[in-house]
């Protein structure tokens, strides 16, 4: 039976297994933190061209989150040395910024999470890289609207796999696979928190949506199957047929009557072409 606990400033910061509902002052704080991390992905939309590395992008959130008022909160978690993470073409999620060159053709997801006044700010959004071939454009476009989907059933009385039944449906549809082997997560004063947010499942199933949840959408979606593998530097998941995955992530709230979006672009920069 799920859990739900009050959440409260004076809490212990450590995961359990119970699901958080904050009050207004929490929904303030992940306003801020979400506001900033949408500003940073705003930034980048004319940087992420053929030609940079991913180091000077990670260099470029590092310098806008600090001037922000905050800190990268993947910079030193669990050993990472970044301050964001990107993920390219067949890459699924958490690639390590580095010397690898954009290239015309690339699509690229940017992962950043501003730890601000104590709070995360965690959100992804893919780039188009010069000229992209169409289908690579269209796995990027479903893979949006699989996120819109799913946030579209996030309401008080909803369950978690409402939610992933959305995506799921959608992203099958196109005869794309829904990753399986990572999931979204609670969020707030703890970077990763319960519940756990799958992509996939039957509707009616799951945690109960109750106002005041915070937590992560963010379903990683491949042009083949759902198989990934995790390569050698423990970090980076690749899919294991070499196809294109594509990748958007919003940090939500459950309201009263529906959910808030943290995370949103203040200058509608939602999804490429920009």
């Amino acid at each position: 039976m799920t859990e739900y606990v009050t959440a409260s400033i004076d809490q212990p910061l450590t995961r359990s297994n119970a699901i958080k509902l904050h009050d207004e002052a929490g929904f303030a704080g992940m306003r801020a933190a979400g506001r900033l991390a949408a500003e940073i992905l705003d930034m980048l939309v004319p940087h992420v061209v053929p030609g940079v590395t991913t180091g000077e992008l990670d260099d470029m959130v590092r310098r806008a989150m600090l001037d922000g008022g905050s800190v990268p909160a993947t910079l030193g978690y669990r050993g990472y040395t970044h301050s964001c993470c990107i993920s390219i073409n067949h890459v699924v999620c958490h690639g390590i910024p580095g010397d690898r060159v954009l290239k015309d053709g690339d699509i690229v997801n940017i992962d950043v999470t501003p730890l601000l006044d104590g709070w995360h700010g965690d959100t992804s959004r893919m780039y188009l890289v010069g000229d992209v071939p169409l289908k690579a454009r269209r796995l990027v476009e479903v893979t949006h609207e699989c996120l819109m989907l799913g946030i579209e059933q996030a309401r008080p009385g909803n369950t978690m796999g409402d939610v992933a039944h959305a995506i799921q449906r959608h992203a099958e549809a196109h005869r794309y696979g829904v990753v399986r082997d990572f999931c979204g997560h609670g969020v707030g004063r703890l970077f990763h928190d319960a519940p756990e947010v799958v992509h996939v499942g039957r509707p009616g199933t799951g945690p109960e949506l109750r106002p005041g949840m915070f937590f992560t959408i963010e379903p990683m979606i491949n042009i083949g199957r759902p198989d990934v593998k995790l390569l050698d530097d423990g970090w980076t998941a690749v899919t294991r047929d070499r196809s294109l995955s594509a990748q958007f992530e919003h940090s939500i709230g459950i309201t009263e009557t529906g959910c808030e979006i943290f995370t949103i672009s203040a200058r509608a920069l939602h999804k490429p072409p920009y």
